[in-house]
């Protein structure tokens, strides 16, 4: 995880180090603060960033204390060759790589591979390993080469379902640095190449997925309350991952289209979202398909969904949706308190309230939080007064 900023305040309440945790390793900030330390200064970051709309931002969803470790599924660690240790995997710092194998933050799964690795992967010169990659039960071998030798890895196959591990693949990518896959160089070398997550839903070895299942359920419920994806209700998912919410419309009746970049989620979207179109690109890539699709339906409301990376939303997405656009409904999930500041002051310029904010302690121990932001055009505009005025200027907005 990326270091803690600085104006997220301070607070007294710690404890000592978690057995497992290394002195040197920066990635989880909140490791020495108690749960209600770590959530309290959350939220103040929360209130600060967000003032804004501090009438609407509700308390910090968090799990309990016992949940707060073994529960990353999905981590990526450096791989470097140490000549007398080994194998060692964890986190670059200042160029050198502080080994975290027995992270207690990592699930029982990563650790026992990460065991394995140690113990049975051949050294550099027959396997140049740069990056460890796990999602899920899928594991990816990056190595800097253009081929390697399957025979090398027979010793790490013989174990590798005492790990959990359920799909073993190697890509080679002799370019992997601050982009760690390339579309070809992939080789599912042991197992299956998908697993279910707890929700049933399939991914692939690349894919993004929650890893704290009952929270995430949390936030669902709440933006499926707010969009109320029906028959004849129309449902746009941006950046819709491997389908985790796009299943939810599509279930409820919807006529459901997501839009994702990676291919791999976009297969497992369609696998997973029975009944929902589902585009691969960017958003602002797919844009036209997205218009076409919106206004050339016969929908008694249309409603959006989106969950962008920590950059917020595309500048001529968030233009699209606030101005063109214009759903009824939007339920933003952020991971970022900045940008999505940024963009509902947008939505809120072009007619929009904010109802209410939701922030989920998605990534306990560490400082990271992620927000569910809920709006709903004012009712006139949705009725179809335009949003500008003649001058280009936003109209004095009606209470819904």
């Amino acid at each position: 995880m990326q270091g803690e900023s600085s104006h997220h305040g301070r607070v007294s309440a710690q404890q000592s180090l978690p057995a497992g945790c290394e002195p040197d390793c920066r990635g989880c900030r909140h490791r020495t603060l108690t749960l209600v330390a770590s959530v309290a200064q959350k939220q103040e970051y929360l209130q600060r960033v967000l003032e804004r709309w501090k009438q609407v931002l509700q308390v910090v969803r968090a799990v309990q204390e016992d949940q707060r470790f073994g529960y990353r599924d999905r981590v990526t660690l450096n791989a470097r060759w140490d000549a007398a240790a080994g194998w060692r995997f964890g986190m670059m710092r200042r160029d050198q790589l502080v080994p975290i194998h027995d992270c207690p933050v990592h699930s029982v799964r990563v650790i026992r591979l990460v065991a394995l690795l140690r113990t049975t992967l051949p050294p550099p010169a027959q396997f140049p390993l740069a990056y460890l990659h796990v999602a899920g039960g899928q594991a990816t071998l990056i190595a800097k080469a253009r081929s390697v030798e399957s025979a090398d890895l027979d010793a790490l196959r013989a174990g590798l379902s005492a790990t959990g591990i359920e799909g073993l693949w190697v890509h080679c990518h002799a370019a992997a640095g601050r982009k760690l896959f390339a579309r070809s160089g992939w080789h599912l070398d042991w197992g299956a190449p998908t697993s279910l997550d707890a929700a049933g839903l399939v991914h692939g070895p690349a894919a993004f997925q929650q890893l704290l299942p009952d929270l995430h359920a949390q936030a669902v419920v709440l933006a499926h309350d707010h969009l109320d994806p029906a028959p004849g209700v129309a449902v746009l998912d941006l950046y819709c991952g491997i389908g985790s919410t796009l299943r939810q419309w599509a279930q409820a009746g919807a006529s459901a289209f997501g839009v994702e970049l990676a291919g791999g989620a976009v297969d497992c979207a369609r696998i997973n979202a029975p009944g929902a179109v589902v585009l691969r690109g960017t958003c602002e890539q797919r844009l036209p398909q997205v218009r076409q699709w919106w206004h050339g339906g016969t929908h008694s409301r249309r409603a959006c969904y989106v969950n962008p990376p920590r950059s917020g939303l595309e500048p001529a997405l968030l233009e699209a949706l606030a101005r063109d656009l214009r759903p009824d409904r939007i339920a933003y999930l952020s991971c970022s308190a900045g940008t999505l500041a940024r963009d509902l002051a947008v939505f809120e310029a072009a007619g929009y309230e904010v109802r209410s904010i939701a922030p989920f302690d998605f990534f306990p121990g560490t400082h990271h939080v992620e927000c569910l932001a809920l709006l709903t055009l004012s009712r006139s505009l949705a009725a179809g007064q335009p949003a500008f005025d003649g001058r280009g200027l936003p109209r004095q907005r009606v209470p819904a």
